[in-house]
């Protein structure tokens, strides 16, 4: 296997960040995500960048053309030729036949989509569980790291709060978007035979370890 190009999607709240670092470092890869191309693009001040930033001011979505090409002209720089992880990209199955379009056209292909698969119910848990000391951003959870004193920071006794995007109606209807426009790609990415799905549920140390064992197999079967 001569580059491992990877897509690694799922709800939000699912460990996508934490298995992306984990994957990078393994294996030298570039982390590229929608978000990251985005502001690189418009802090540079690139033609894209300031296309794009018309319709962030607008509070519009950037259009999947523009993204499109951002990550045309990302995969294409130096350091993504022997691979990348994508994040977030793409989004849709527009994005995804547009990838699939721009990867043949220079003779590459997406090596594996990988799924970290939660249900919405620990989802939900894990976000809306979140709580942020309000004076130095110390981060707490009620489940899986509560303060000492419910609402009180452990290192300076400040007031604990939940973050507006962390509360339960919020994060729901960010489940409902991802399902209603990124769950598709699901069966997109299985039609070609890309789809490995993950537990999401196992600690982030077994989610690596599943992870790793799947590029493996994948490795072993192109040797073949």
């Amino acid at each position: 296997m001569s580059e491992l190009n990877l897509i690694l999607f799922g709800p939000p709240g699912a460990g996508k960040g934490t298995q992306a670092d984990r994957l990078r470092n393994d294996f030298r890869l570039p982390f590229i995500s929608t978000g990251d191309m985005l502001r690189g693009n418009v802090k540079e001040g690139t033609e894209l960048g300031q296309e794009a930033q018309k319709y962030m001011d607008a509070g519009e979505l950037v259009p999947d053309e523009l993204i499109v090409k951002m990550a045309a002209e990302r995969l294409n720089e130096s350091d993504a030729l022997d691979g990348f992880i994508l994040d977030g990209f793409p989004r849709t199955i527009e994005q995804a036949k547009a990838l699939d379009k721009q990867l043949t056209e220079v003779g590459r292909r997406v090596t594996a989509a990988i799924l970290v698969d939660v249900p919405d119910q620990e989802v939900v848990r894990r976000i809306s569980g979140r709580r942020l000391c309000v004076k130095s951003g110390h981060n707490y959870h009620v489940d899986f790291d509560p303060p000492k004193r419910e609402g009180v920071c452990d290192q300076d006794g400040s007031r604990l709060i939940q973050r507006d995007d962390d509360k339960d109606e919020v994060v729901r209807n960010r489940l409902k978007v991802y399902h209603d426009q990124t769950e598709p790609l699901i069966d997109y990415f299985d039609d070609q035979g890309l789809m490995r799905r993950i537990d999401g549920t196992r600690s982030p140390a077994e989610v690596h370890d599943h992870i790793r064992a799947v590029i493996a197999t994948l490795r072993m079967e192109d040797d073949v």
